[in-house]
């Protein structure tokens, strides 16, 4: 996968060397690297990847975004080291620590106004696959599985399962994840919906590749509209997302790329988008 020198595995800067990111033909690559601890995600972490996704979303010279790992999990979930102490708890802290940390960084990737890639390479647990299930389209080894962990630790589902799931697959097959945490392989991933394709693990960067390239070719500001209007929808009603629709069209038809996309159309020639 892309790296560059700056955030090299030997960078000076542990936080760098925890999360890569390298931008390449118009790719920013964000590749967690603590391979010792199945990626488990700290809040320095989070903060890094959030920030990530958020120059993404700003820099035109990025038109897709590509999310991995290196070793044996994509990530295993929260690891709290790390995490701003309060001192004693009070009332209010858990649900301020979750709303700054886990849904932070789901909403960051929902919001990414570049498409976003998971690549999953390993075992994606808790917040985890929460990461992945958030991003746009999920690629995932044939070694990788998913678990919602959090019932064998007593816990409640962050990070925002418990409103992307059911949107995925629907109540009962979220429910049945939830209730049981039992492991889901990859394949199994794919048939429910969850996966959108499941490649030999030697295949998956390559695959990353080709479709964060397709992507980084394409109409960029029309692809970010397209995202924007899928996402709403799920919450939305008839009307006003017919509404978000016609205004979406209405705004994309200012840009460039849209008068290049009819453009070619009429010439009857290959389109040629800038990402503007």
């Amino acid at each position: 996968m892309p790296s560059s020198p700056e955030d090299a595995p030997g960078s000076a800067d542990p936080l760098e060397s925890s999360v890569l990111h390298a931008t390449d033909n118009g790719v920013s690559w964000i590749t967690l690297n603590r391979p010792e601890a199945m990626n488990a995600v700290t809040w320095d972490q989070r903060e890094r990847i959030v920030a990530l996704l958020a120059r993404a979303s700003a820099d035109p010279a990025v038109r897709a975004v590509v999310l991995t790992a290196t070793g044996r999990g994509f990530c295993a979930g929260a690891d709290l080291r790390g995490a701003p102490s309060t001192g004693d708890r009070i009332p209010g802290d858990v649900a301020r620590t979750i709303r700054l940390g886990a849904q932070r960084l789901i909403a960051a990737v929902l919001d990414c106004e570049k498409p976003v890639i998971a690549a999953v390479n390993g075992t994606a647990a808790g917040i985890g696959a929460h990461l992945a299930f958030a991003c746009d389209l999920v690629l995932a080894a044939d070694s990788a599985k998913f678990i919602e962990v959090f019932v064998r630790r007593g816990l409640v589902p962050d990070g925002g399962g418990a409103y992307l799931l059911p949107r995925l697959i629907g109540p009962q097959r979220t429910k049945e994840l939830m209730f049981f945490g039992d492991a889901l392989p990859a394949a199994e991933a794919e048939r429910l919906g969850l996966v959108n394709r499941v490649v030999p693990a030697e295949e998956l960067t390559a695959t990353a590749r080709a479709w964060s390239q397709r992507l980084a070719d394409g109409p960029t500001r029309a692809l970010a509209l397209t995202k924007q209007l899928v996402n709403a929808s799920l919450d939305a009603d008839r009307a006003t997302a017919f509404a978000a629709e016609a205004m979406a069209q209405e705004i994309n038809m200012t840009t460039r790329d849209a008068v290049e996309g009819v453009a070619s159309f009429v010439e009857r020639r290959a389109p040629k988008y800038r990402g503007l």
